[in-house]
């Protein structure tokens, strides 16, 4: 049994814990160096809404976020390994499809970036395909040690 908790900041156990999801979960070169480091990413981003997954035991094992950049709203989620390919992904998508007409966001398609567990990260383009969403090939993000495309959905009914 999951619920989802919605808030607009996260307390500071809440912040510790996303952090860690998100050094484990995200390829080792978008890892940030410690919770200060995180807390600014954070900080930087305006009219933030939350999403934490949260198990039995009142554990996190998701958080769907997003935020407005550019006049869009962006979001970013994470998921732990263990619940993929289970629903949870799709559920918190569709919370956040209820309350925004338009999500975009940046998502890897390379496969061989490793996680710190020297796992490789699996793209999760073909999820959010099924979600709905569209690739912008034409709008890619090129960094140094990070390659995305960007992800278009948008609600035709709004």
């Amino acid at each position: 049994m999951m619920k989802i908790i919605t808030t607009n900041n996260l307390n500071n156990p809440q912040k510790k814990v996303v952090y860690e999801l998100w050094n484990t979960e995200y390829p080792k070169n978008l890892t940030h160096q410690n919770l200060s480091d995180f807390e600014n990413y954070l900080n930087a981003l305006t009219n933030q809404y939350h999403n934490l997954l949260i198990n039995k035991n009142g554990k996190i094992l998701g958080w769907y976020f997003d935020f407005d950049r550019n006049n869009e709203k962006w979001f970013a989620m994470i998921l732990a390994s263990k619940i993929h390919g289970k629903g949870f992904g799709t559920r918190l998508l569709n919370e956040a499809k209820k309350r925004e007409s338009a999500l975009n966001g940046w998502v890897i398609g390379k496969t061989d970036y490793l996680k710190q567990n020297g796992e490789y990260y699996k793209s999760p383009i073909p999820f959010y395909l099924k979600n709905g969403f569209q690739l912008v090939p034409e709008i890619r993000l090129e960094l140094e040690h990070l390659s995305a495309v960007k992800i278009t959905w948008k609600n035709n009914d709004k």
